[in-house]
């Protein structure tokens, strides 16, 4: 089995910067693996947030999250910068596979790569609900 590569910053269109805290460091100091996730969760949904297709509060549709992993090629620590670079995977009918980058400030190469998938659902059944035009249009920008 060959080793995944990091990713180039090149790979990913929209970025948002994260700043470590010190809770953050587990015993071995570094980063632990669970807050990579909850920058995950924080990079894609800000930025669906942003581009005004996801009201958390009283929005219909949601998007749930059904998928995640990651890939970790360096550590990180505190305190630093952090940049979480994302992109469009790909887009299915009611789903949506997200591209992420995790990188030290400045750093060309990827500490950790990973990918998020969302199931959009409607709010009240929670069943799949297609993707509105507006929602692949903002998707087709960041692919």
């Amino acid at each position: 089995m060959s080793r995944e590569q990091p990713a180039a910053r090149s790979d990913f269109r929209v970025w948002r910067k994260f700043t470590t805290r010190w809770a953050d460091n587990d015993a071995y100091g570094h980063v632990n693996n669970t807050v990579y996730y909850q920058w995950f969760d924080s990079a894609v949904n800000a930025w669906l947030v942003e581009q005004e297709l996801l009201d958390i509060q009283h929005g219909d549709p949601i998007a749930l999250v059904v998928e995640t992993r990651c890939t970790y090629f360096a550590p990180l620590e505190f305190p630093h910068d952090v940049e979480v670079g994302l992109a469009i995977a790909n887009v299915g009918r009611s789903s949506v596979r997200y591209r992420i980058g995790i990188f030290g400030s400045g750093e060309d190469t990827a500490a950790a790569r990973g990918e998020f998938v969302h199931v959009l659902v409607d709010r009240a059944s929670r069943r799949p609900a297609e993707f509105p035009a507006r929602w692949r249009e903002a998707f087709a920008a960041i692919s």
